[in-house]
């Protein structure tokens, strides 16, 4: 049995709640025709006669509504839901087409795998970029929950980890007597 979600607006206390956002979707043709539209406008740009102010803002006006011209010529209008799949692509449009118009259990098994390789990479791709990012499994963790470690545990005072609070006071008191009078250079301050 096929269904189809249905999306409805109400007004609530005379509020708009967004139900559609425009869209040009990541790794989607319509993301590179508008890069390559965008990339072929930057290169047709004619700055040789920007001599004034108003030169260049003409020319900085022509180049604003050329690019919005090519953000709406590209974007895609897309329903907020709560079940929003940010990884679903055109490859697994297409092949849910396909299923649809020959209700052939190879092609049903084609779309399963063309969403299941889909996701994998869009996650992977996700793992990557926290990874690179944040440099830390704590931030990759943070997904699923806070993942925060106790100061105390990563500090350190002559060779050995402070993991009570009373030594770590003591470490502290005696690092701030160490230093009390210590010569500072507040040249590189400046």
């Amino acid at each position: 049995m096929e269904h189809a979600p249905l999306t409805v607006r109400i007004s609530i206390l005379e509020k708009y709640i967004q139900s559609r956002k425009q869209n040009i979707i990541k790794n989607s043709d319509e993301k590179s025709k508008f890069i390559s539209n965008i990339t072929d406008l930057v290169k047709s740009l004619n700055t040789i006669h920007i001599n004034s102010i108003k030169d260049l803002e003409s020319t900085v006006q022509k180049f604003t509504d050329s690019t919005d011209k090519i953000w709406l010529k590209h974007l895609k209008m897309v329903n907020i839901t709560r079940y929003l799949k940010l990884w679903w692509n055109d490859n697994c449009w297409k092949h849910l087409d396909l299923y649809r118009n020959s209700k052939q259990l190879e092609d049903w098994k084609t779309f399963k795998k063309i969403v299941k390789t889909t996701k994998r990479e869009f996650f992977d791709e996700k793992i990557q970029e926290i990874l690179n990012r944040k440099k830390g499994l704590c931030d990759l963790i943070n997904w699923v929950k806070k993942c925060k470690l106790p100061a105390i545990k990563a500090i350190k005072y002559n060779g050995r980890p402070y993991l009570e609070i009373e030594d770590l006071w003591q470490a502290l008191y005696e690092s701030f007597n160490t230093a009390q009078n210590w010569q500072v250079d507040t040249s590189i301050l400046k």
